[in-house]
């Protein structure tokens, strides 16, 4: 459904980003959302075909801006790679937090903390497994390029992709205000990015 800009649309995608936040997807009704807005829910399912459809208008830019960073930063890397046949380093994850979910916090609570029954209910779960993915597929094109690559097994990558964006995404689990999750940030990238580096070195 094409996104609405009318005032009503408006006040709906208000009130229900209001009660999913308040309620989660689950819990959430669309009579209390119709309520909230002062419309009868006859209303509102002409903006909507459903409570998803509904959620998924709320949080799909969310979901949008972090996967246009993720897929940008590996074309960094792969760009570089074609170029120069080695590993550079340019930005992490710690940079997609800074610049991209941080300041948007609450948007980003409600797809990965609020989401349960949606078909985001495991977003982070999902991301998880895409990031490890992409990053052997990454590893095992430099190794065709005759790039050294560090000898990691799939599940250990998996458990130091998890932890990584496990803790990463936990200010945004419990909704930290955005400069206690930007000070969390700069332990995290204090622990984790000696480490990543280190590995990439090889």
């Amino acid at each position: 459904m094409p996104r609405d800009k009318t005032k009503n649309h408006i006040k709906i995608m208000a009130a229900a980003k209001e009660e999913f936040l308040e309620r989660g997807y689950e819990k959430a009704s669309m009579r209390s959302i119709a309520d909230r807005c002062g419309m009868t829910a006859a209303g509102i399912y002409r903006h909507c075909k459903d409570k998803e459809d509904l959620f998924y208008q709320i949080v799909s830019p969310a979901e949008d801006k972090l996967m246009a960073w993720a897929n940008a930063h590996v074309n960094r890397y792969e760009n570089e790679l074609g170029q120069n046949g080695k590993f550079v380093w340019h930005d992490s994850y710690i940079d997609m937090m800074k610049d991209v979910i941080y300041p948007d916090m609450e948007d980003y609570h409600l797809l990965i903390a609020r989401s349960k029954g949606s078909k985001y209910e495991n977003f982070l779960h999902d991301m998880s497994e895409l990031a490890q993915s992409r990053f052997l597929l990454f590893l095992e094109e430099q190794k065709k390029a005759g790039v050294k690559v560090p000898d990691i097994t799939e599940k250990q990558l998996h458990l130091l992709m998890t932890a990584y964006i496990s803790a990463l995404f936990e200010p945004v689990i419990h909704n930290y205000p955005y400069e206690e999750a930007v000070a969390s940030l700069s332990t995290i990238e204090a622990f984790f990015l000696p480490g990543w580096k280190k590995i990439m070195s090889t």
